[in-house]
């Protein structure tokens, strides 16, 4: 009679067999990391040369005014003085308080209006151009036309159609002065802009339509779906990273608007006056500590405006795949 024993691994012995695939497998990573950054150290060189450094300079500059003062014992003296946070207390509460606010909240209604339209615009574009239809190619063209011109001839033509002779006031049958300083420069900003920039957008969902399969359309309309369910249900979920990126380039994009303005209702306007031209107008003038602590109050809005876009929103895209980097490991060894 034969006695036969089952041989099971001890649970100490496990640890131990596991000990050694572990670390490797942590050498690997690490391993992994160190390449990388060794990959994308010369592109964070030339970004800190190219971004950090002028950022950095920008922020010394608005420490410091340029102009004849007095010091401690009443001489005259000239050029630099540092003045610390000087040029930003002006701004706000100073004798500059008044034209950086309008600023600022002309650059903040340009970018909740054409941002806005521009997206309902864009997404519109997006599905004429994803349809199947004869003659689609020129309509495709014919639509990313304006967003291929350049601003400042754009903002030209927009001009000659806002004169108080033009095409717009033709069609509307009134004399809006829309040129002159006022809410309607406010529009004709806003209609030049959008009419500009929509197809950016619409481009961008247009590539994210792309991508989606037709058998889940197919699917939808056997399970009864209409077009406005398929719109909400599959469409928009489905294109969502692809317009959220669009709408966040265009939202960092018109909180730095200069050029059109400029060209197409001119500078030291108030209605129509952005962060920008302010920065500008004081560099102009020789104000150069000024003009960097404007750029510098914009900088530090664009970069609180993007961090709540991207948080509130969930367009961190490379986030989201991080934090779930072994879905699809995971649901492999499941099924084995």
């Amino acid at each position: 009679m034969t006695a036969t024993h089952d041989e099971k691994p001890s649970a100490a012995g496990a640890p131990a067999a596991d000990a050694p695939r572990g670390r490797r497998a942590k050498g690997d990573v690490q391993g992994t990391r160190r390449l990388a950054a060794l990959l994308l150290s010369p592109t964070l060189l030339v970004l800190a040369l190219v971004i950090g450094y002028p950022v950095l300079a920008g922020f010394r500059e608005s420490l410091y005014a340029r102009g004849e003062g007095l010091d401690a014992q009443g001489f005259v003296v000239e050029g630099d003085r540092f003045v610390g946070l000087g040029n930003y207390t002006a701004i706000f509460q100073g004798d500059r308080a008044e034209a950086f606010w309008n600023a600022f909240g002309n650059t903040t209604f340009f970018t909740v209006t054409t941002v806005v339209l521009e997206t309902v615009i864009g997404v519109a574009m997006a599905l004429i151009m994803h349809q199947m239809f004869r003659g689609r190619s020129v309509v495709r063209a014919s639509i990313l036309v304006p967003w291929a011109i350049p601003t400042a001839i754009s903002g030209l033509l927009w001009r000659w159609i806002f004169q108080a002779d033009g095409a717009a006031n033709a069609l509307l049958r009134e004399q809006i002065l829309w040129t002159a300083d006022g809410f309607p420069a406010k529009m004709a900003v806003v209609v030049a802009e959008v009419w500009k920039t929509s197809p950016f957008i619409g481009l961008l969902v247009l590539a994210g339509l792309q991508m989606i399969p037709r058998d889940v359309y197919e699917a939808a309309r056997v399970d009864g779906a209409g077009a406005v369910q398929q719109f909400w249900r599959i469409t928009l979920p489905l294109v969502k990273p692809a317009l959220l990126v669009a709408v966040l380039f265009r939202m960092l994009d018109v909180l730095r608007m200069f050029d059109l303005p400029a060209v197409l209702i001119g500078v030291n306007q108030k209605s129509v006056e952005t962060l920008t031209m302010i920065a500008w107008f004081e560099a102009s003038n020789l104000r150069y500590g000024s003009a960097a602590a404007y750029a510098t109050v914009l900088f530090l809005y664009i970069a609180l405006i993007a961090y709540l876009f991207v948080k509130l929103l969930g367009a961190d895209i490379i986030g989201e795949a991080r934090r779930h980097p072994g879905r699809g490991g995971r649901r492999k060894k499941v099924a084995a």
